[in-house]
């Protein structure tokens, strides 16, 4: 699969740290991105020194490592991955073969939202929940505990909601309905509906 978050790094930032207030603030951006994705990057980076790891993409390590180096490398990857799909003038409806996909799937754009904001609720402790593709282009919601990832159920994954505390508790306390609710004003259906082209033509 080609992507664009093999290198280990925490990938800057599309948009300033204001860009997204008042659904993502500063200071959770600040926190999130450079304390958090980085300690990830750094420890991954620590933790492949002298192994057979130590030229492999984050992809590679994902879906043949375990333990903490797997769950380091899953979670630069998955932020990564988080921190694109946001934009301050965001497209807020998917469209095209999205959005028939989508229809497919779970009935409307509405219900899709419904469902992944209920998983995300009901995901104990903290974990991910993703809107992924398999090769076909049929869409799943995937919920995930801690680091994981849908890379190692070989699906393609398009969105992602961070249920970690620490992505929303500056702004919202433990209220995590208002943290995802807060996601759905910035998520760039645009962006989505590109990832969603690119796994389509990757897959032909």
């Amino acid at each position: 699969m080609t992507t664009t978050f093999s290198k280990i790094e925490a990938k800057p930032l599309p948009y300033s740290y204001q860009a997204l207030e008042p659904y993502l603030s500063e200071q959770t951006l600040i926190y999130h991105h450079d304390k958090h994705l980085v300690a990830y990057v750094n420890k991954t980076l620590e933790l492949i020194q002298g192994t057979s790891f130590a030229d492999a993409t984050l992809e590679q390590i994902i879906l043949s490592a375990d333990g903490a180096l797997f769950n380091n490398a899953a979670q630069v990857w998955n932020h990564n991955f988080y921190f694109e799909q946001f934009s301050p003038q965001a497209q807020q409806k998917p469209e095209g073969e999205l959005l028939q996909a989508i229809d497919t799937a779970f009935g409307s754009y509405k219900k899709l939202r419904e469902r992944m904001t209920a998983e995300a609720l009901s995901l104990f402790g903290s974990g991910w929940v993703w809107l992924a593709s398999d090769a076909h282009g049929k869409l799943k919601i995937v919920s995930k505990p801690n680091a994981g990832n849908p890379l190692t159920d070989g699906l393609y994954p398009l969105l992602a909601i961070d249920v970690w505390e620490h992505a929303y508790y500056i702004d919202h306390r433990n209220a995590r309905v208002e943290g995802v609710n807060a996601l759905w004003n910035i998520i760039d259906w645009k962006i989505i509906g590109q990832r969603y082209e690119d796994i389509l033509s990757q897959t032909k």
